[in-house]
């Protein structure tokens, strides 16, 4: 009898599976929809210096390959919020919005922290003065002081000329929320390029400018220690304290990232949307991945999940 029950059991579960899978035709273009949104990741554009070589080593190994689209963060969060893409690379989390977005059209969005890089102020070599505080930074972007004077007596140099690579850049939407608590911009100096690359540009043959990019911009290829920036500007030290000096103020080395020395970190994100764990999926992990977080050290990032021997160093000076 018992026999008798199961084989009944098993043959309807067959015939409902037959009929299960003959009504279950596929989409060719719910297919092609997926495919064409899988091949192209996106990114804000500041972040091209190490995702080109994640993406290099990634690429060669697989043959699911990836591209990536540079753009503004905002562009980039827009064309995954509109499904044109599985995965994009920022500077902050979904919002609440975004997410429930999401979630109400079925998928499971995802923010996975892959490392951390330094906001850099930087200035033009004549410039001789290299320090600044946090305090006097959000006074410059909120317009409160618009000269170079204002800050340091001293100085000769006049208007202070306000650089952002774009408008809407993950640095400008960084400073706004992290620095200036959500409040827009009213400095009338303050304007924008199109890249980062043309923010160093601008710096270096602008005496009176400050520049605000990416710290991974800025390391001199040919120092593989990345302990060395470009030659042809200058980075501030950045100040937590009420009056900057040299001892008090530090640079967005890997090491002041890591211990919280320098006050301009964040976080750099994967917003992985991918429903079906393909090639993005792959990639956001590989980035994750000791071989991924190697290449995040080699920027000159600090990677988030990497070990890190921490050495001190003594040294003697010859008398």
């Amino acid at each position: 009898m018992t026999k008798y029950v199961f084989s009944k059991f098993v043959g309807l579960t067959l015939i409902l599976g037959l009929l299960h899978a003959c009504g279950s035709k596929p989409n060719p273009e719910k297919e092609e929809a997926y495919l064409k949104a899988a091949e192209t990741l996106v990114a804000d554009e500041s972040f091209y210096p190490i995702l080109d070589e994640e993406l290099f080593y990634f690429n060669s190994q697989r043959l699911d390959t990836i591209g990536v689209n540079y753009m503004n963060e905002q562009e980039a969060v827009e064309k995954l919020m509109k499904l044109e893409t599985w995965l994009a690379f920022t500077t902050r989390d979904f919002t609440a919005k975004e997410k429930k977005s999401l979630q109400d059209r079925k998928y499971l969005p995802r923010a996975i922290p892959i490392a951390y890089d330094g906001l850099s102020i930087i200035v033009n070599n004549t410039n001789p003065d290299s320090c600044i505080t946090i305090k006097d930074f959000a006074r410059i972007l909120r317009g409160e002081v618009t000269q170079w004077g204002e800050i340091y007596p001293s100085s000769k140099l006049g208007a202070i000329d306000v650089v952002f690579d774009n408008p809407l850049s993950s640095t400008v939407r960084w400073c706004v929320d992290s620095i200036l608590g959500g409040k827009e911009f009213t400095n009338p100096n303050i304007g924008a390029v199109k890249t980062s690359a043309a923010v160093v540009d601008y710096v270096e043959n602008h005496k009176n400018s400050l520049g605000i990019i990416g710290s991974n911009w800025l390391n001199d290829k040919r120092d593989t220690t990345n302990v060395t920036f470009k030659k042809n500007i200058t980075v501030m030290g950045v100040s937590k304290l009420d009056s900057a000096t040299k001892a008090n103020s530090w640079k967005p080395y890997q090491y002041y990232l890591y211990n919280g020395n320098y006050p301009l970190r964040r976080t750099i994100y994967a917003l992985l949307n991918d429903t079906r764990n393909g090639t993005p999926t792959a990639f956001a992990h590989f980035c994750q991945l000791p071989k991924g977080q190697m290449i995040i050290l080699r920027s000159g990032l600090l990677p988030r999940t990497a070990n890190m021997n921490v050495r001190e160093v003594i040294v003697n000076h010859a008398k």
